[in-house]
């Protein structure tokens, strides 16, 4: 059994930052964009479904490597839906009529917050798999 380290506040915190900057910079950008609101309603849906299959697959990865049975289908799905998900964003941003900064300013956001959803639900992990074995050791020490 792995020895528990908690995240350090500052990686916890660093990582609710980098969330709350990246999709609420993607969000206000989209809200000030001169664009259709279909087109608005694409990329809220690209962001939305890219942060559930990176934390999805963050968790498939997590639980095989501790030897928690993931399914094959749900590991490949999860793997499929991140990458489609990048090429949704990729393929919209390419095809849109804006300018390259803005095309960077919605990648980069879109990555970012990718980025900190994984080092959250990583962070929400570790932290409950700490408490679980610090109280295994207390029941120990108790029995």
């Amino acid at each position: 059994m792995n020895t528990y380290q908690k995240p350090s506040n500052a990686f916890i915190g660093a990582s609710w930052v980098a969330l709350l900057a990246g999709a609420v910079s993607y969000n206000v950008g989209l809200w000030n964009a001169d664009m259709l609101l279909n087109e608005k309603g694409y990329y809220f849906a690209v962001l939305m479904y890219g942060l559930f299959a990176a934390v999805s697959l963050q968790k498939a990865v997590r639980d095989d490597l501790e030897g928690i049975p993931v399914t094959n289908i749900y590991y490949g799905i999860s793997w499929f839906s991140t990458v489609l998900a990048i090429l949704l964003l990729i393929i919209g941003l390419w095809n849109a009529d804006l300018m390259r900064s803005e095309k960077g300013f919605y990648g980069m956001s879109f990555t970012l917050s990718l980025f900190a959803a994984v080092a959250i639900q990583k962070n929400i992990r570790d932290s409950q798999s700490g408490k679980k074995q610090l109280q295994e050791k207390s029941d120990e020490f108790m029995s």
